[in-house]
């Protein structure tokens, strides 16, 4: 039952606070990673171990953030998320002090789950309040999470610039996310999201849970996800390593172009909602795909870091295709609700946050850092090889799609 005092701009309001202190502590990691490398004496090789612990903490949390949004409700993953961020950010804040590169890596795995479980329950919260508010709400709360890793890497910025030591600057950061998480507390539902046992279409469906997998639709948006996600991954890991080992700037330059992919970013997703409605998925999907996979490649065979530069526009401007509940609002079936089971087969493809760890490898073997945007580059064409995904999609009722029909069951949102 809804708190009459819980309006839906205040959910809102808190959930664009969700998002933004996500991507603030998104960049505040990834622009000290070059001081963070040499604190721990890491090569790259050995940095792309460290950075699996990011990769494996967010695949758990992915795995297991849909159950618990439908035992426990949407505000505890996203709470639990916000204790998983600002544990992580200590322990690699502690870690780089103590020149430990597995603290920073557990510490990593901290941040992952974090990040991987509490975006679940932010957009089901997200979407919960779209609902509510009757109008487009989900694309502006990830244009936050993209503005706060812009605002994130500016700060990262100055501190690269002013000398200021990672364990100050990331423990600064974890405060300001706890005290987003307490102001959370008291402004969102407790119960957005919660499954409770009864004569449901999910209790009484004839499908197991493992038939969205049989789906060849399922697969091709599970193909495109994948690689859009580890197309950011490389950004968000690699980007400022690439910039100082690659083109042999320094870690303030890396943390300038990363608040220029954190702007182009945002800007992408603030503007991915309109033109998807002016042009349809097929064409924006496709076309974003080729921005990945240019911007990519530019950053990749620069010549120049002003042409590397360019790249890392082109690379950060592909986000205009990810708004949320485009790939997965095919959770439905047009005029019915689909089994439980499949519904969380779709929330688990929605994001991989950890990125390509194994691109440090790839990195070391082709002998720098800009390895890592080599081995990213087939990425983004991940995008190109599943568009009949588009078409069906046009038979799909929700909002994101052709149809443009807005659903109107609440545990059908809830769930996408």
């Amino acid at each position: 039952m809804p708190s009459p005092r819980l309006t839906p701009a205040r959910r809102r309001a808190a959930i664009f606070a969700a998002f933004f202190v996500t991507g603030l502590s998104m960049a505040t990691w990834v622009t000290r990673t070059p001081d963070i490398r040499d604190a721990t004496g890491a090569s790259t090789g050995q940095m792309g171990l460290i950075i699996a612990g990011l990769s494996a903490g967010s695949m758990v949390g992915i795995a297991l953030g849909g159950p618990l949004v439908a035992r426990r409700g949407a505000r505890f993953v996203v709470l639990t998320g916000m204790v998983g961020i600002v544990a992580g950010s200590v322990g690699v804040a502690i870690g780089a002090a103590l020149g430990s590169g597995v603290i920073v890596a557990l510490g990593l795995a901290a941040f992952g789950y974090g990040m991987g479980s509490g975006e679940i329950g932010q957009n089901v919260e997200g979407v919960d309040v779209e609902q509510a508010m009757g109008r487009s709400v989900v694309p502006s709360l990830h244009g936050c999470y993209s503005l706060g890793i812009f605002v994130g890497a500016l700060l990262g910025l100055g501190a690269n610039a002013r000398g200021v030591p990672v364990l100050l600057h990331l423990l600064g950061v974890a405060a300001i996310t706890a005290a987003a998480a307490i102001w959370l507390l008291t402004n969102l539902e407790s119960d957005t999201g919660k499954e409770t046992a009864g004569p449901t279409a999910e209790l009484t469906s004839p499908f197991p849970r493992t038939s969205v997998w049989r789906e060849p639709r399922t697969i091709a948006i599970a193909i495109v996800i994948l690689g859009m996600a580890l197309a950011e991954g490389s950004a968000n890991d690699w980007l400022p390593l690439i910039v100082v080992d690659g083109f042999a700037l320094s870690a303030t330059v890396g943390a300038l172009l990363y608040a220029g992919f954190g702007g182009a970013m945002a800007i992408g997703r603030f503007s991915g909602g309109f033109l998807l409605d002016r042009f349809g998925r097929t064409p924006v999907l496709l076309s974003s795909a080729v921005l990945a996979a240019v911007g990519i490649a530019v950053v990749s065979f620069a010549p120049h870091a002003v042409i590397g530069a360019l790249g890392v526009l082109l690379w950060g401007a592909w986000r205009l295709a990810r708004v949320p509940g485009g790939a997965l609002g095919c959770g439905r079936r047009s005029g019915e609700l689909r089994p439980a089971g499949q519904r969380r087969g779709h929330r688990r493809l929605y994001r991989v946050p950890g990125g390509p760890a194994d691109a440090g490898l790839c990195g070391r073997t082709l002998g720098s850092a800009r390895g890592d945007s080599h081995c990213a580059g087939v990425r983004g064409v991940g995008g190109l090889l599943h568009p009949q995904d588009c078409a069906a999609r046009a038979r799909c009722g929700h909002r994101g799609c052709a149809g443009l029909r807005r659903p109107t069951s609440r545990r059908v949102s809830a769930s996408v």
